[in-house]
Order: structure tokens, then C-alpha cells, then sequence
């Protein structure tokens, strides 16, 4: 279960390990609100833990989806972003969320391509 956290931008270590689970597919987990990427792990809630525990990361702010490799695309979907009152879906419905979402990720992780 490796879980990374990207503090800038992404690198090779970091796709290597954010890989050891599926290798089509990396998890990303992200506290949109402290601008905290972790990739990696067999489940989003794995990431979760890390930010919760260890950056003090709030469960309200934290969103999952990932980057399929194969497609080359980020992906807002996660079971993770299932918060009863908040938000109804694996799908981030929050447009400003969604997006919040995707920016940070795409920042962050904006060389993944040539790393793979």
C-alpha cells in the first residue's frame, strides 16, 4: 500500500510507487482546501488516513479520483467522495469542488505523462 504525498510536482519515484497496485491506474486523494495531493494505495481511504492523521486533514475536504493511464485523463470518481448531506455520488457533483478538484491535480501533477 504505497501512499505518497506530493508536496510539488510529481516524480518518477513517485508514479513508481503510486503504481504498486494497479498499474493502469493511479488513486489520487486531495484536501482541496490545504492544496495536499497524496497518489497511490489499494483504497482512496488509505490516502485519506494519511492526510487525516498526519496533515490534519478535515474528511469534508478531502476528494478522490485518479488519472487512468491508459486514457490519459483525470477522473473526478471515487467512493470516497460519498459524504451523506454533502455529496450523493462517487462523482464530485460540486462543480466548484469538481473543479477545485481538478486544478489542484492537474498543477501537481502536470508531468505524470512523461514519468510513466
Amino acid at each position: 500500500m504505497g501512499v505518497v504525498i506530493i508536496d510539488n510536482k510529481i516524480t518518477r519515484e513517485n508514479v513508481a510507487i503510486a503504481r504498486e497496485e494497479y498499474s493502469s491506474y493511479i488513486k489520487i486523494t486531495a484536501d482541496i482546501v490545504q492544496k495536499i495531493i497524496a497518489v497511490g494505495g489499494q483504497f482512496h481511504a488509505d490516502a485519506e488516513e494519511v492526510l487525516t492523521s498526519k496533515y490534519g486533514s478535515v474528511s469534508k475536504n478531502i476528494w478522490g479520483g485518479g488519472y487512468s493511464i491508459k486514457r490519459k485523463v483525470f477522473e473526478t470518481n471515487a467512493l470516497l467522495n460519498i459524504k451523506p448531506g454533502i455529496n450523493e455520488s462517487s462523482e464530485i457533483l460540486d462543480s466548484n469542488k469538481r473543479n477545485d478538484f481538478l486544478n489542484l491535480v492537474k498543477e501537481k501533477l502536470s508531468e505524470i505523462e512523461t514519468l510513466i
